[in-house]
């Protein structure tokens, strides 16, 4: 019997694992994947998911693979232009973007490190119940055993399509439709830094470098236009540069060499769902996905991961019902990841909405509040400060912005 069971093995499962064998929980860890193994990926660490990272002791780590350093970031969103980086965020002044085969490994093996068990290549199949309670999961290993597991908790890391989430019937709570599609690939000969740029007519193209001197380049285009760009990726992607910014497309076209193939992500929709039931829980795109666009997946893996292995402990130590730890996580997860999910669904669109206009117009002409827009993106000041109606008062004064312009609350 285990203390806890986790299904999925990569950025939410790993930290879940590792924290709870370091409370001295005994926890098994299952994946169908071996590592190192790829994923698709925004790749991109907010100052938040640096600072966990260093908090777990694995930040060197993922520096000691040679991934390239960003200290400047460059926003463009149809005309509106705002370059520029957070202040520290608890000592964190860098992003990263480190290729998923370099942090899975790292993150994988630090759950190995602290005492829990891991097994790759299984594929759970189903959970075992005991009435309405989940008591254990089953599945199969790569060369067709079947076995079953036992825990006091099962926790579904599982991603998008997570199994515990489909067997436990986890209600979605709320839905937003996708709005994109994303393609990306890795390119040699350029040194561009980082750049998230959003062009008139529905596009969007990133930049930033990585692992093994590459830059990831992406482009995000609206979803009913998917089945055109796949039928020729090579040259929709070219115009999407082009179209944005001639000059980094030339640079792109007479340069650029793309070194892998291409990475398609047609994402699900944005959601949430029921995060917990009697001897479940969902942590990570299991329970609750967004867009890329803002590109926090990792980073709210490693906040609400710490979260949910916290609630976890206290559980299985005494000091809390397992209900009453489980219900605490969740409305943690839904409470503070609110704005973030609110404001990732807006700019997927690609058009800016008349409120986030006109912020972001502001935004643009005051050093200080892009210091704090940067410092929203990274996770170190909230969102609610940052569109608190009083606030933008001030900054619509700093820059001034006539009244009948002055845009306080969207709706």
């Amino acid at each position: 019997m285990y203390d806890a069971i986790v299904v999925g093995a990569r950025c939410a499962g790993s930290p879940v694992a590792m924290l709870l064998a370091r409370q001295g929980h005994r926890v098994l860890v299952l994946d169908r994947a071996s590592f190192p193994s790829d994923t698709v990926s925004t790749h991109y660490l907010h100052q938040l998911a640096l600072s966990k990272l260093r908090d777990w002791g694995l930040l060197d780590r993922v520096i000691g693979t040679g991934v390239t350093p960003i200290k400047h970031l460059n926003f463009t969103y149809t005309g509106i232009e705002i370059p520029g980086f957070a202040d520290p965020i608890e000592g964190i002044d860098t992003v990263y973007c480190p290729r998923r085969t370099v942090l899975d490994e790292i993150l994988v093996g630090a759950a190995r490190e602290a005492g829990a068990e891991v097994i790759e290549r299984f594929t759970v199949t189903d959970l075992v119940f005991d009435g309405d309670a989940v008591v254990g999961v089953r599945g199969r290993e790569a060369e067709g055993t079947e076995l079953e597991f036992r825990a006091k908790i099962v926790v579904g890391a599982d991603g998008a399509n997570s199994v515990v989430a489909q067997k436990t019937g986890a209600e979605t709570v709320r839905h937003v439709p996708a709005a994109g599609f994303v393609y990306y690939s890795y390119y040699s000969g350029l040194d561009w830094g980082m750049h998230h740029r959003t062009g008139f007519g529905e596009q969007q193209f990133g930049t930033w470098p990585t692992n093994d001197e590459l830059n990831l380049l992406a482009i995000i285009r609206p979803r009913e236009r998917f089945g055109e760009f796949r039928a020729d990726p090579e040259r929709h992607f070219q115009d999407v540069f082009d179209d944005i910014d001639p000059e980094m497309g030339r640079e792109l076209r007479d340069a650029g060499k793309r070194e892998e193939p291409w990475r398609p992500m047609r994402y699900p929709d944005n959601y949430y769902r029921r995060a917990y039931g009697p001897g479940w829980a969902l942590v990570g795109d299991a329970g609750y996905h967004k867009d890329p666009f803002t590109g926090w997946g990792i980073t709210d893996a490693f906040k609400y991961g710490e979260v949910l292995a916290g609630k976890i402990h206290s559980a299985l130590a005494g000091e809390v019902s397992m209900d009453e730890a489980l219900a605490e996580n969740e409305k943690i997860r839904d409470t503070e990841s609110a704005g973030t999910f609110k404001l990732t669904c807006s700019l997927a669109t690609l058009v800016l909405s008349p409120y986030y206009h006109a912020v972001f117009s502001a935004t643009a002409k005051s050093p200080a509040y892009i210091k704090k827009f940067f410092g929203l993106i990274a996770g170190g000041y909230p969102g609610e400060e940052f569109f608190a109606p009083h606030n933008l008062e001030q900054l619509y004064d700093e820059v001034g912005v006539p009244a009948g312009q002055r845009i306080l609350t969207e709706g």
